[in-house]
């Protein structure tokens, strides 16, 4: 039977380092992101997910955004290669939590950059942003691990946003959606749905019609809600702060088979 397997990894001490580039830094209330942690991993748990715990990254304070990391197709693993060099050091841990759960392993090298953040999967599309943290060489790369798996590969320019999945993810159908003035050339999706929040364009698929999405797009969630899905609702505001959404705190893994 396929896996419903997340990645997770608790946030830093010195969570309110990270990186922002396209936003105004806010203060971030530490005690409060932990409690949000808490309750993003039991909203996976209690929707059929079984969450494995990556080892803790304290030196680096981007670290809980595990999304980054890597780049899953199937039970092939794509290490990433941070574009911004303070976060590369995030990566050994994960490596080593894919390999005891049995993943093939491939790695992005120098001088290729790639962030998770910046992959899109929809079935067998996988959408890459070019952009500020991913480089022609490490869509090249990822070409050459995945396309022979069968994954059709697209690159899309991104530039007012942080990563690929900032602008745009993607419903059950195959719908992507996104907000409409952080989204460069939405001509290049097969179906686009515009949405009435930034950060309503970001959903988790948890299966059976459900989304996890961010409590700060209720309008999506309505808008969501009349399609026929089912919005499950976390409040991730200090994650937020630090340019994170829903999608950077865990990376699925739907396609291990015992």
């Amino acid at each position: 039977m396929p896996s419903r397997k997340a990645l997770v990894r608790r946030a830093s001490p010195r969570l309110t380092e990270g990186l922002v580039t396209h936003i105004a830094r806010t203060p971030v209330d530490l005690a409060l992101a932990g409690r949000q942690w808490d309750l993003y991993v039991a909203a996976l748990r209690e929707h059929g997910w079984e969450t494995v715990e990556v080892a803790a990254a304290d030196d680096f304070p981007d670290g809980v955004f595990v999304e980054d990391t890597v780049v899953m197709f199937r039970n092939v693993a794509l290490i990433a290669r941070s574009g911004a060099e303070s976060r590369r050091g995030e990566t050994p841990a994960v490596e080593e939590a894919l390999t005891r759960l049995g993943c093939s392993v491939n790695r992005v090298i120098e001088p290729g950059t790639l962030d998770g953040g910046d992959v899109l999967k929809s079935g067998d599309t996988i959408y890459v942003g070019r952009g500020g943290r991913t480089n022609a060489e490490g869509v090249r790369q990822l070409r050459a691990v995945f396309e022979p798996l069968g994954a059709r590969v697209v690159a899309v320019p991104i530039s007012k946003v942080l990563h690929l999945k900032s602008a745009v993810t993607a419903l059950p159908d195959g719908t992507v959606i996104g907000y409409p003035p952080l989204v460069d050339e939405p001509s290049l999706f097969g179906r686009f749905l515009p949405v009435p929040e930034e950060a309503g364009a970001h959903v988790v698929l948890l299966g059976g019609g459900r989304l996890l999405m961010a409590a700060s797009a209720p309008k999506s969630a309505e808008l969501f809600s009349e399609l026929g899905f089912e919005p499950v609702v976390v409040d991730i505001s200090e994650y937020e702060k630090l340019e994170g959404c829903v999608t950077c705190l865990s990376v699925r893994i739907r396609d291990l088979h015992a």
